[in-house]
């Protein structure tokens, strides 16, 4: 008998302060990335699905991100936010 399935794991990458594409509020996001891997007798082996989103901390809602985006915004709040001071609101780079 083999025993194979899938198991998800979820990390969270930043918390960025954008403006909600629902809400319109300026509030912080959560970045996170949702990884699903295969597994053969309840051992990971190999990850076949990434998938990345935003989701607003004030109403709930959630936006899939492409990864390119995500390490944008990863990389914004890693400090490379440029000539922005901190704290202050972003314009969100993506609306649906």
């Amino acid at each position: 008998m083999i025993i194979f399935g899938t198991k998800g794991y979820l990390y969270q990458l930043a918390i960025l302060t954008l403006l909600c594409g629902r809400c319109g509020n300026p509030a912080a996001h959560t970045l996170r990335k949702r990884v699903t891997k295969f597994t053969l007798f309840f051992v990971p082996l190999f990850p076949f699905s990434t998938k990345y989103a935003t989701q607003c901390t004030f109403c709930g809602a959630e936006q899939r991100v492409t990864k390119e985006q995500a390490e944008q915004l990863q990389a914004q709040a890693a400090g490379g936010q440029g000539d922005r001071p901190y704290g202050q609101p972003q314009q969100q780079p993506y609306r649906s």
